[in-house]
């Protein structure tokens, strides 16, 4: 009984972590990760700056942002004081009662600062001011000036830019959970749901996929993460989708298909996974757009069809059931590619006649023939 419950639970965790070791998640982000990477390549980074803030998460770009002006308030603050330091204007020199400052009621760093953010902000209250009597007040108000305008535009632009962002357009793009392996015009085909939340369409869709497995070279080089193109396909074809329905791809595994081989029994023995990629022209944005997905042999149905999701009503409306999206329901299906093809040979060949050399046509009272007829 022991040994029993520990076999199930060593498969039970090499199953667990056959599932995590998966490259693209099903909301289509990469699980990978660089190590080693050269001091040129991370500067590289620095030099590519408005893609490495766009990348950011949004809790370190709200740092960024938030620091950015912080920073640049507080640093032209000390140089605000720092002028009126050094023209003496502070309190603390006690200046004559007509005497003209650099930068009217600076009476500290406090104040200094509040200057600072005035100017920079362009609120402009009126109780501080420059002063014609300091070309060097002049110089920073400017340089200031010039500054606070492209520190706006680069931080507004970054968040505008990542809120915008085709990837969460992406979002309204859903796959299937499970991918289904079924007949679909007399051929065995591997089939996927997809569907558009939006009623705007994706103009130019292309969809296409990716297998990857680890193989070895007739070398004896093992390439992991070996890639083949899997074509995807409707039934109007793979370019230029009318994405305004859910649509189901499929495809055909033929002699050609790397899925030829594999069969209902043999399907969870397989070590892959297929990555799908669909892409597009967002209509409201004319941003291109890709989503991505991955199904690991799991998530492979073998003998299933989805269930119809698209229906007419009495109002000669379309209507879209999402409860069944994701349903299937179980086909008779061939257990192989290699069956079903078989199948279709030895039915074609009943449909056709084959001479047959050992036959021979005896008729009464004719010569004896060598030639045997049929």
């Amino acid at each position: 009984m022991f040994s029993y419950m520990q076999r199930k639970l060593n498969f039970h965790l090499r199953e667990r972590n056959r599932r995590r070791a998966r490259l693209v998640s099903k909301d289509g982000r990469c699980n990978i990760e660089f190590g080693n990477v050269e001091e040129q390549s991370r500067i590289a980074f620095l030099a590519d700056i408005w893609t490495t803030i766009l990348d950011l998460r949004w809790r370190y770009k709200m740092t960024i942002f938030i620091s950015a002006f912080l920073g640049s308030w507080f640093l032209f603050g000390l140089l605000w004081y720092a002028v009126a330091y050094l023209h003496k204007d502070l309190p603390e020199f006690n200046p004559p009662a007509n005497y003209t400052p650099c930068v009217e009621n600076i009476n500290g760093l406090t104040s200094a600062f509040l200057f600072s953010l005035e100017t920079q902000v362009t609120i402009g209250y009126g109780f501080r001011c420059v002063t014609e009597q300091c070309g060097t007040a002049i110089f920073l108000l400017v340089f200031q000036s010039i500054l606070g305008v492209i520190i706006n535009s680069f931080m507004c632009g970054a968040i505008l830019a990542k809120i915008s962002r085709p990837k969460k357009r992406a979002k309204t793009i859903t796959f299937s959970k499970n991918a289904v392996i079924s007949k679909r015009g007399g051929k065995l085909c591997f089939l996927i749901r997809v569907a558009n939340l939006r009623k705007s369409l994706l103009i130019g869709s292309h969809i296409y996929g990716k297998l990857l497995k680890t193989t070895v070279t007739p070398e004896g080089e093992t390439i992991i993460l070996d890639q083949t193109n899997i074509n995807f396909t409707v039934d109007a074809g793979n370019e230029n989708l009318f994405f305004v329905s859910p649509l189901t791809i499929y495809h055909v595994i033929d002699q050609k298909s790397p899925f030829f081989e594999m069969s209902a029994e043999t399907l969870l023995h397989h070590d892959f996974e297929l990555v799908v990629f669909l892409d597009g022209t967002v209509e409201a944005t004319s941003a291109t757009c890709q989503v991505r997905t991955s199904y690991i042999p799991e998530e492979v149905l073998w003998g299933y069809r989805f269930a119809p999701i698209v229906s007419k009503s009495k109002e000669g409306k379309y209507r879209v059931d999402f409860s069944n999206f994701g349903k299937t329901v179980e086909v008779e299906t061939p257990h192989c590619a290699f069956c079903l093809y078989n199948e279709k040979d030895a039915k074609a060949k009943l449909n056709k006649g084959y001479d047959n050399l050992a036959f021979v046509s005896e008729i009464p009272g004719a010569p004896e023939s060598n030639e045997t007829k049929m």
